[in-house]
């Protein structure tokens, strides 16, 4: 007999890998009914099979708290040991980005109806399908999300969910949102609802003490930050982060729970703007920004990026962790904009400070 998630659990914080909560642990027989049906032995067969149906699926689960309270952890748990065949797991901005692509080729064949075939076509073979950090805040998935998920359930797929907001919260005050209403509802008639209320942030304090900004770059700074990087996701599932911003999709190359991390090129080397620096602030709480050279007047359109990037992250009061050629005082020594960056290199000093380490997330 398998061990149960809470078996699982308590090894885990045994071996210090995770603190036990009494709240997360509460939370894991919602998982564990899951867990449970979709496992069990499918149902036999009399007559030939003509009196039996196949067992209903498990009523889904919504997942909601606020961050940093482990609801990714408990459902990677969950989804880790869960042995069935037909399972995936995705951040729920990665999977809308599929649906849209998906939407668009088939809409070239001329369907009247593209949602239809899209999700026949993603529930084929899938029993369980976990999405971390459901949030609603464009008009477009709005309106697809709901006949999507309604499509995939009646196929029997299972949906697990973690989301920062309650059912009710999900889309609010958006464009349009009354035609948004009946998806709520369908959520809470078909998942479970249950809030993860830790009054504790686990993320909080991993920074404190930590040096947060590392010069000159080389395989220990690589290493140092290698080993935060870990301390901050703490085994979480990193994947690739999708951030639509005016019809464009910037993407944040590694993100787990709130902690992203991309290189100086993947943000400054590329033409993006305030709006995109803007949205990758609102979504990454803390960003590991690796790489940074020496600035100048050759290198200068990323350098004007870079005070723009650094900008949009101290105004979100973003933790940031750095890699970089050199102090801050000394990256940008040549050429145009030279007075300006004083006011940047203050601010990344700043953003090492104590006091902005070891402030609530």
């Amino acid at each position: 007999m398998s061990e149960t998630l809470r078996q699982i659990y308590d090894a885990m914080a045994a071996e210090g890998k995770i603190s036990a909560d009494p709240v997360q642990i509460a939370a894991l027989p919602h998982f564990e009914r899951i867990r449970d049906a979709l496992q069990a032995p499918p149902p036999k067969k009399g007559f030939g099979g003509f009196f039996s149906k196949p067992a209903e699926p498990p009523k889904g689960l919504y997942i909601w708290g606020g961050v940093g309270r482990g609801k990714s952890m408990l459902m990677d748990l969950f989804f880790a040991h869960t042995g069935i065949k037909g399972k995936g797991r995705v951040h729920f901005h990665a999977f809308m980005q599929e649906v849209q692509a998906a939407l668009h080729k088939v809409r070239q064949t001329g369907v009247d109806d593209a949602i239809k075939p899209v999700a026949d076509q993603m529930a084929d073979g899938l029993r369980l399908l976990c999405f971390d950090e459901m949030q609603i805040t464009d008009i477009a998935d709005a309106m697809i999300v709901g006949r999507l998920f309604e499509r995939m359930m009646e196929h029997g797929v299972v949906i697990v969910s973690t989301s920062n907001r309650f059912p009710d919260d999900l889309y609010k005050d958006g464009l349009n949102r009354g035609l948004f209403l009946p998806f709520i509802e369908l959520l809470k008639e078909k998942m479970e609802v249950v809030e993860l209320a830790s009054p504790t942030d686990y993320r909080q304090g991993r920074l404190d003490g930590e040096q947060v900004y590392f010069t000159p770059l080389g395989t220990e700074t690589s290493e140092r930050m290698r080993a935060l990087w870990a301390t901050m996701t703490a085994g979480a599932d990193v994947h690739p982060l999708p951030i639509q911003v005016k019809g464009r999709t910037v993407t944040l190359p590694a993100f787990a729970s709130g902690v992203a991390r991309a290189s100086f090129f993947d943000l400054c080397g590329q033409p993006l703007g305030p709006a995109d620096y803007l949205a990758i602030a609102e979504k990454a709480r803390v960003l590991f920004l690796e790489n940074v050279p020496r600035l100048s007047s050759e290198n200068y359109n990323a350098a004007r990026r870079f005070v723009t990037l650094i900008d949009a992250l101290y105004e979100a009061r973003t933790r940031v962790i750095i890699s970089a050629a050199d102090e801050p005082e000394r990256l940008y020594l040549e050429g145009d904009g030279v007075f300006e960056f004083e006011r940047t290199a203050s601010r990344l000093r700043e953003m090492q400070s104590a006091d902005w380490v070891s402030a609530p997330l």
